[in-house]
């Protein structure tokens, strides 16, 4: 289980059934009674789930409402998605099957933004900037959970921002084209090399490191590159928006 202050990716080991419930059920309730509020539940290794594991998909997804929280599913076989969407509960939980990743196309290089909102971060009043980048992306057409994680995302970044460079130079960037939402936060900061936790172990990589794989769990696209002027880091973070339904035949 790989847990980051407010959000804990969970490995199934193996089937996710009437044995293995009790022990996930467990892990799941200690993480959103000690006040984590993004599980996502890695379905990498099960390739089975019957009435008591989705009982308690559909338990601790209720659990994570009540508390203002988010559960989601990866990694999932085509074997069990069949089963979830049998029981209805692909209207509930939001779910990504095996081998799935949204596309992230590059940008035109003439692409304009419809809008585009810059401010400076108070080091101070981290909750009023993460506040702030909510808002803009509330009136976004993004799902309810990619809403949640994107805001999530950003809000880790402005904080590895803040805690690790010069946080009187922090700007957040929001930008909307037609496909897409991009924040990019810049710091004043010594620069930072990602190359440098890649191969590390996540316990043992900084904060920002472990911030960098909390990113690429929520956000489509996690970019960190020097700025074009002056010294610092800008991370960018992109969320696609979810393609309109093809119409009825």
């Amino acid at each position: 289980m790989a847990h980051y202050a407010n959000i804990a990716q969970v490995i199934v080991d193996g089937d996710l059934d009437v044995r293995s419930v009790p022990g996930v059920r467990r892990t799941l309730d200690g993480l959103i009674d000690s006040g984590c509020r993004r599980v996502v539940l890695n379905m990498a290794n099960a390739t089975y789930a019957d009435s008591s594991g989705m009982g308690l998909i559909l338990g601790e997804l209720r659990r994570m409402h009540e508390v203002g929280g988010l559960l989601s599913l990866t990694n999932v076989s085509a074997r069990v998605y069949q089963a979830l969407c049998l029981m209805r509960m692909t209207d509930f939980v939001p779910i990504s099957r095996e081998g799935a990743a949204n596309e992230v196309p590059d940008l035109p290089a003439n692409a304009l933004p419809r809008s585009r909102t810059t401010f400076r971060v108070d080091a101070d009043r981290l909750e009023r900037a993460r506040r702030r980048i909510e808002q803009l992306i509330s009136a976004l057409p993004l799902t309810e959970d990619g809403a949640f994680d994107i805001g999530l995302a950003s809000g880790e970044a402005v904080g590895n921002a803040v805690d690790h460079t010069d946080a009187d130079g922090v700007l957040v960037t929001v930008a909307v084209y037609d496909d897409r939402v991009v924040v990019d936060v810049a710091d004043c900061g010594d620069g930072f090399s990602p190359a440098e936790h890649e191969a590390a172990d996540v316990d043992a990589c900084s904060e920002r490191g472990r911030g960098i794989k909390l990113m690429q769990l929520l956000a489509d696209s996690v970019t960190i590159s020097p700025k074009t002027t002056g010294a610092g880091t800008v991370v960018r973070l992109v969320k696609m928006f979810p393609k309109p339904a093809a119409p009825a035949a």
